[in-house]
C-alpha cells in the first residue's frame, strides 16, 4: 500500500526520485500512465497487468471502455527506477499533469500518482472541504 505525500523535484532530464520508502517495492518495474484530475499514475508492473485485465474483461462494444482503454494505455511506458531510485517521466507525460520542477508525488492506495506542486495545493484546498463535510458513505460500508 502506497501512503504519504512527497515533494521531490523533477530534474532537466525529465527525471524523477521516487520516494525512498517505496523503492524496493518498485524496482521490478513501473508502469507511468496519464491519470485523473490531470495528474500521473505510477503503477507496480504487475498491479498494471491487473488492471489492464479488468479493463480487458468489459465488452469491446462498451464505448466508455474502450474510450479509457485509449487513454490509458497510448500514453503509458514502463521504467524501471534506476539505482538512485529515479524514473524518467516522457515529456508527453510531463506535458498532459503540466509538471514543471516542484512535483508532489502522493501514495494513492495501490499506485502512487504525481502532481504538479500548483495543481496538487489547489486540488488539495478544494477537496479538503469536501473531504470534511462528507455526509454520506462514498463507498457502502467504508467507515
Amino acid at each position: 500500500m502506497f501512503l504519504g505525500t512527497h515533494t521531490p523535484k523533477l530534474d532537466e532530464k525529465g527525471r524523477l526520485f521516487l520516494p525512498a520508502r517505496f523503492r524496493e517495492e518498485l524496482a521490478e518495474g513501473v508502469v507511468i500512465t496519464k491519470g485523473q484530475e490531470h495528474c500521473l499514475y505510477v503503477f507496480r508492473r504487475a498491479d498494471f497487468t491487473e488492471q489492464a485485465a479488468k479493463l480487458q474483461a468489459a465488452p469491446i462494444t462498451a464505448k466508455a471502455a474502450r474510450d479509457f482503454g485509449r487513454m490509458l494505455f497510448a500514453g503509458a511506458v514502463d521504467d524501471a527506477p534506476d539505482k538512485q531510485g529515479r524514473v524518467t517521466v516522457p515529456a508527453p507525460l510531463r506535458a498532459y499533469a503540466g509538471l514543471t520542477k516542484d512535483c508532489v508525488v502522493i501514495g494513492a492506495n495501490t499506485r502512487l500518482e504525481i502532481w504538479d506542486a500548483a495543481t496538487w495545493a489547489t486540488y488539495e484546498s478544494e477537496q479538503d472541504v469536501a473531504f470534511a463535510e462528507q455526509a454520506e458513505e462514498v463507498v457502502p460500508g467504508l467507515f
